[in-house]
């Protein structure tokens, strides 16, 4: 095996935190430091304070055994984020269960098939999601609902929220008052969460994470960002992923800031309301979000001025332009934004470099959930970083590239460190495949790592299409170049008997403001000029191999993981079809 550099970058990192050894012990700490502060709540509502946090999980914890629930079972939550959704989480890995997340986009038949696997006698749910629930054949024992629904269909049978945390407030208030609740104690190899992946090669995969996964992977990611107690966190992206449990739950725990959940959809509109409300120090987003706003607020913005398109021509002009432009966009964030943490999906270069222009205190950040889930971001303040690259591994954590390719150094990065799983939940055979035969986690995505220690990510190895003249094509490189363009809302680019295609998704509202009083014929010779036109643009920014040999349209969104991926997988040669 061939192996390229192997790096571990520590240095121009934020005082370090000293680390819990299990979750339990984090938020036991989180206690003993900030108290009195604001822990986490629902935007535009009274958050619970850390003290007000720890104890309605200890009494649930307390109620939770009461009702049988012990060390080693497994208990689900199926809901939209909610205080009280981190607050029935903590509570069960309280008495040493495990945590089954399951992801509230997740389609009937996924939920079904997780519930019935992991056997769980108790789930969390909200009225979103209970329908997911009326034919299943594994029957729950107990369903609680979050949101305090009450479901009249006759087919389940529910309990409040507030009716479970009442019930365990008046068993167990007075132990708690004298410090004599009693709990098993946790080692940081006990299992603590169970997580289903919903990723772009299809076959989702039940991931093992520990407490002691989770606790390296939170404090190494708090050692990342220089941030006082305090601050504010918005929360818009789900916590049954652990990208957000983890930066945005576990994070701003260590770091006694305040989380605020959205309770909503992430819109423009709605986040720039509730920004103003809140005016959030921290935000973590996917990279689709920050593109909808560059394509549909800044590019529009350049383009209606003569006098701004003309300057922008010109580095010089283009950094004052964006430096102007940020500064806006900083205030519909809030105003005190310090970090905005991109991730989940690769961020489109051209979008990266409007915000490297501006001045807009982005940070890029690569992960899966496998590895708890950060291997690569920033640090803060790190003038080092890369455009285009994630930034350096995170403290704990040893990434290398294997097999890299002699002229170029891309192979497929593989990961070490305490963040990494325990393994896939009854598949050790899948377990053994994903790991190196010197025990290294295979990612099976594809990098470099530069001079000065950045990761940058190429695509995933799956992905990459292979032309007849042995060139390797990544499709995300391309797939990036198109989805710049207005007219387009995502693409996905094929080999099709060896010619590349690119499949296009078409912003539709674009498309009326632009065919506005136009008949359908009319309409349709548009979008026939727009896809032409985009396909000999963007060929002239590729090679020549590499050109695509039509560009089509969709007239649906494509299917996408949690955040925001295509699943290519669905979207094979030998199942094309318009």
């Amino acid at each position: 095996m061939n192996i390229n550099k192997k790096i571990s970058l520590e240095k121009n990192l934020p005082v370090r935190q000293e680390q819990a050894a299990n979750l339990n012990e984090l938020l036991d700490t989180c206690l003993a430091k900030y108290a009195d502060l604001n822990a986490i709540g629902m935007a535009l509502g009274k958050p619970l304070t850390y003290k007000e946090l720890h104890d309605r999980v200890l009494v649930l914890a307390a109620y939770l055994q009461s009702c049988g629930i012990k060390a080693g079972d497994r208990v689900a939550i199926l809901a939209e984020n909610s205080h009280n959704w981190c607050t029935v989480y903590l509570a069960i890995v309280r008495v040493g269960a495990a945590c089954v997340p399951i992801l509230p986009d997740l389609p009937e038949a996924d939920v079904h098939h997780i519930l019935s696997e992991m056997k769980c006698d108790l789930l969390f749910i909200t009225k979103r999601q209970i329908e997911k629930i009326y034919d299943l054949e594994y029957k729950v024992a107990r369903i609680v609902s979050l949101d305090d629904y009450l479901d009249d269909s006759g087919l389940v049978k529910l309990t409040t929220f507030t009716d479970f945390l009442a019930a365990a407030e008046n068993e167990f208030a007075e132990q708690l008052a004298q410090n004599e609740l009693q709990f098993p104690e946790v080692s940081g190899d006990q299992l603590a969460s169970i997580l289903y992946t919903s990723g772009t090669s299809g076959f989702s995969k039940a991931v093992m994470l520990s407490h002691s996964n989770l606790c390296a992977n939170g404090f190494a990611t708090s050692n990342v960002i220089a941030l006082a107690p305090g601050a504010v966190f918005l929360s818009v992206l789900p916590i049954s992923h652990t990208y957000e449990f983890t930066a945005g739950f576990l994070l701003p725990l260590i770091k006694g800031a305040c989380i605020y959940y959205a309770g909503k959809t992430p819109t423009p509109m709605v986040l720039q309301n509730l920004c103003g409300k809140e005016r959030p120090h921290v935000m973590l987003i996917v990279p689709l979000i920050m593109e909808k706003i560059y394509k549909k607020r800044i590019l529009p913005a350049v383009e209606k001025s003569k006098m701004l398109t003309l300057a922008c021509k010109f580095s010089f002009g283009r950094k004052l332009v964006y430096r102007s432009i940020g500064a806006k966009l900083l205030n519909f964030f809030g105003g005190r934004l310090q970090v905005m943490g991109i991730g989940g999906a690769a961020l489109n270069p051209e979008v990266e470099s409007f915000l490297r222009d501006a001045g807009f205190p982005y940070l890029a950040g690569y992960g899966l959930t496998e590895s708890a889930p950060l291997l690569a971001g920033g640090p803060t303040g790190d003038k080092t970083i890369a455009l285009g690259s994630v930034g350096k591994p995170v403290p704990g954590v040893t990434i290398r590239i294997d097999s890299p390719d002699p002229k170029t150094g891309i192979g497929e990065i593989t990961a070490q460190g305490p963040n990494i799983m325990q393994g896939y939940w009854n598949d050790p055979e899948v377990t053994n495949e994903t790991f190196t035969d010197d025990g290294w986690l295979k990612t099976g995505d594809l990098g470099m790592i530069d001079e000065i220690g950045n990761l940058h990510i190429k695509g995933r190895s799956k992905s990459v299409i292979v032309l007849a003249n042995g060139e390797n094509v990544y499709p995300e490189a391309i797939e990036h170049k198109l989805n710049t363009y207005p007219f387009i809302v995502e693409s996905l680019v094929v080999d099709n008997m060896n010619m590349l295609e690119a499949w296009i998704y078409p912003d539709y509202e674009f498309v009326d403001a632009q065919t506005q009083g136009q008949s359908r014929q009319q309409r349709h010779e548009f979008i026939s000029e727009q896809l032409d036109r985009i396909r000999k643009e963007v060929n002239e920014r590729l090679s020549r191999q590499s050109r695509l040999s039509r560009v089509l349209e969709r007239r649906e969104p494509f299917i996408k993981t949690a955040t925001h991926k295509i699943k290519r997988y669905l979207y094979a040669s030998d199942k094309m079809g318009m």
